[in-house]
This record gives structure tokens, sequence and C-alpha cells, in this order.
């Protein structure tokens, strides 16, 4: 029962902050919502059994990333987004994906070839110590390190190659906008 509704809670919590994150015009603002949302996220983790996740989960997001998004927020200026900038057509987009999605769940969840299968298993009782490492940081590190080793290299090598190429992007756009101030202090 007490676990029921603190999960209640968290999931009022995690929706507000993420309509608060999607509905704000304050840059910063938008990115501390969604250090709530991540907050809450590796609460749901916790309560799942999962506390390598968690951590990962505060560590990683609400930590590293959000830091770097208020860094680059900071350092562009862009704290404010202008009402006039919103597109129009969004609103309609988003209503009808969101009945998409709706629709979607509303299908698989009552479909008698795919719905869900809510039921507890019969032999749970002997795969409870098996349930106990699940997740455990020790569990995590021999899947990663064993049979997703290739996936796991790939995707630091594609994320090592996307940021060169954001700072060899984000350096030429700097050279030139310090051509053009160069040649506007020249000029005067």
């Amino acid at each position: 029962m007490i676990g029921t509704l603190i999960f209640a809670i968290l999931a009022l919590i995690a929706i507000a902050s993420a309509v608060g994150m999607l509905t704000s015009t304050n840059a910063v603002r938008a990115a501390l919502f969604l250090v709530v949302n991540f907050m809450c996220v590796a609460l749901f983790y916790l309560g799942l059994n999962a506390p390598f996740l968690a951590m990962v989960q505060v560590t990683v997001y609400a930590g590293a990333i959000m830091v770097l998004f208020l860094f680059v927020i900071m350092l562009l200026g862009a704290e404010r987004v202008p009402l006039e900038s919103k597109l129009r057509w969004q609103a309609p987009v988003t209503i009808v994906l969101a009945v998409l999605l709706v629709a979607t769940a509303a299908f698989v969840l009552f479909s008698p070839r795919i719905g869900v299968d809510l039921s507890v298993p019969p032999l749970l009782s002997q795969t409870a110590g098996a349930m106990e490492s699940y997740g455990s940081p020790q569990a995590v590190g021999e899947v990663l390190f064993t049979r997703y080793m290739l996936p796991f290299q790939m995707v630091g090598v594609l994320l090592l190659v996307a940021m060169i190429g954001a700072v060899v992007l984000t350096r030429d756009e700097l050279e030139k906008k310090r051509g053009r101030l160069d040649k506007q202090e020249t000029q005067k």
C-alpha cells in the first residue's frame, strides 16, 4: 500500500516536472525541471531494485549532462525563448501524435494476440536468488563487458565522433563571428 502511494506521488511529480519543462519559456528553468524529472526516474529505479541504474541516472544524467546543458545555455546567452518563435503547427501535430500513442497503447494492451500478460510466473520463488543480483553493478558489468562489448565500444566511438564534429562546427562558427567583428572594428 505504501509503495503504491509513493509511486503515485513520484509519478505525479515526474509528470508535473515534464509538463513544466515543456511549457517553460526560460531555458534554465526548463533544465531544472528536467533535473527533477531525472531524480524521479532514479527513484523509480530504486523502487524496481536497480540501485546501479539509479546511481547512474543521478550521476550521469542529473549531474554531468545537466551541468553541460546549463553551461551551454549560459554560454550562449539563450536563457529566454521569445514567444513569437513558437511554431503554430506544433499544437495540432502534438494532439495527433498523442492520439496515435494512446491508440497504439490501447491496441497493444487489449489485443488478444499481443496483449500483455500480467500474471505472476509460477516459478518466481525459484528465481528469487537470480532476481536479487539483477541490476547489481557486478551483473551489469559482466553483461556489458562480455555480451555487449562490441556495441558498447561502437557507442563510445560514435559519441567521440559526434563530440569532435560539434567542436569543429562550433570552432568554424566562432572564427566566422570573430572575422565579422574584426571587420566591423576596422571599418570604424
